[in-house]
């Protein structure tokens, strides 16, 4: 799917940077679509707020960022998965993810005006934005990992983070998949069904 207006074009975006990552792949009247499915893609994947908000405004959006970051987008997607369960996850779905994390590290420091200071060190910058979106994912599941769900649209892939107070979020968009439900809902009460 060509973007060349460069305008993100997904019904879901604003979510932390792991499941905004889970969020490239979503389904409308139209069929699925997938954001990452081309460079052009990552570029405007790159472009979005949450992922400028941890990586800046210069990443490569080439060949080798997007290979590395549809590994990592796998692994969330397995761990999602489980994670929507309320399961613990499988040694293989732990190691999937550890495989994108093993490629970067936060190395500390105390910086010269006496403050510490955290920085980003990947094996090779193609990993950045595949290693940030994996460590994403870790701080989701040690801050709130029964938040991290799926829309109830049985019909819908996308994902959320329930940052709602009471934490009873349902959908992904009460606009969307919400206001179908609100509408089945009532044409099945309406009909008699």
């Amino acid at each position: 799917m060509p973007h060349p207006s460069g305008a993100d074009p997904r019904p879901l975006t604003g979510e932390p940077l792991a499941i905004d990552l889970l969020n490239t792949r979503w389904i409308d009247g139209d069929g699925p679509h997938d954001l990452l499915d081309s460079v052009s893609g990552l570029a405007v994947w790159l472009d979005s707020p949450p992922v400028r908000e941890h990586l800046g405004p210069d990443p490569a959006a080439d060949q080798a960022s997007l290979d590395r970051l549809l590994l990592a987008r796998a692994a969330l997607d397995a761990l999602a998965a489980t994670a929507t369960l309320r399961d613990p996850a499988t040694p293989e779905q732990a190691a999937r993810l550890n495989d994108v994390l093993r490629h970067g590290r936060i190395r500390r420091t105390l910086g010269p005006d006496g403050a510490p200071e955290s920085v980003v060190e990947v094996d090779e910058p193609s990993w950045l934005p595949a290693w940030y979106a994996a460590e994403n994912w870790l701080r989701l599941a040690v801050d709130r990992p029964d938040r991290i769900r799926s829309c109830a649209n049985d019909a819908c892939v996308l994902h959320f983070h329930d940052a709602s107070k009471n934490g009873t979020r349902r959908w992904c968009s009460m606009a969307g998949c919400g206001n179908r439900a609100k509408a089945q809902r009532h044409y099945a009460r309406r009909s008699g069904t």
